[in-house]
């Protein structure tokens, strides 16, 4: 590192040229030697001189373009960092050995797949609820985002835990945390593998009914109510916990316009009663 300080002030921009200047020194040193001593001596040949000089530029040339060949390592290396800063993580060839640009190269790439990988657990905690690990808001508007506006076409439904203030008031956070998570595990073991369930926040559900129809969402809802009635995920003193929902037909392009649909029918849910399932067409 000294001699890299040191030489800094020569070519500061560019190392290349930086070492072409210290192999050019270096290798006409003994050229200059030899005139000096040629000349002090009388003994200055100009064939001698001609051979030797031509010997010096094409040994100068051979060193400069090894210099350049040796670097293209840490070209190459320093390309993939500068890509990694800018998010695009990628692998580096690689090449056999031990010596500096073989280890310089294999730290390159165990950074790049390092990076890789904290990335996508970065973008999936961005992207998925910590607590009942189903997409949340963000996640969900990626995974619309990603399909076309025809894979988009189905239904959407919003869903919300009835009373859940009282499990968490009663019998406490901890439950009501549970009761969260199972009730995603349920939404999303019921539902089909193409469809996404997300936590909206708090106690309550968005679940996007990909290329179903409305009728078809309440059936899917329809069976998760009956299987939490049979297997209650909480009691109430004596009632089983339910929840209520409201439906309505949806696309990626009036998702907006859905979810105000879907938030009527399911405000007109809670009104009447809970522990329903309402569509927005049955608002009138």
């Amino acid at each position: 590192m000294r001699l890299y300080r040191a030489s800094s002030f020569i070519f500061p921009r560019s190392l290349q040229l930086r070492l072409f200047a210290v192999c050019f020194v270096g290798t006409h040193l003994p050229l200059t030697a030899f005139l000096v001593w040629a000349t002090i001596t009388g003994q200055l040949d100009l064939l001698g001189v001609l051979l030797v000089t031509g010997a010096t530029l094409i040994g100068t040339i051979i060193a400069v373009g090894g210099i350049y060949a040796l670097l293209a390592p840490i070209d190459v290396a320093a390309r993939a960092l500068n890509d990694a800063e800018n998010g695009e993580i990628a692998l580096v060839p690689t090449v056999g050995g031990t010596d500096l640009a073989a280890r310089l190269l294999a730290g390159v790439n165990r950074a790049a797949g390092a990076t890789a990988e904290r990335v996508r657990k970065l973008s999936r905690e961005a992207s998925v609820d910590p607590l009942t690990n189903v997409l949340n808001r963000r996640g969900l508007l990626q995974e619309l985002d990603a399909l076309t506006e025809q894979e988009t076409t189905g239904a959407l439904a919003l869903v919300d835990m009835d009373h859940f203030k009282l499990v968490n008031d009663q019998l406490g956070h901890d439950t009501g945390d549970r009761v969260l998570r199972d009730f995603a595990r349920v939404l999303s073991g019921t539902v089909r593998q193409t469809d996404f369930v997300a936590r909206w926040g708090g106690e309550e559900f968005l679940v996007y009914f990909r290329g179903a129809t409305e009728a078809q969402a309440q059936s899917v809802l329809m069976r998760i109510a009956e299987r939490i009635r049979n297997e209650p995920l909480a009691h109430l003193g004596e009632r089983p916990l339910t929840f209520s929902a409201g439906t309505t037909a949806a696309s990626r392009r009036t998702l907006d316009e859905s979810l105000r649909r879907a938030d009527a029918a399911l405000y007109e849910a809670k009104h009447r009663g809970r522990a329903r399932i309402l569509s927005n067409a049955e608002l009138g």
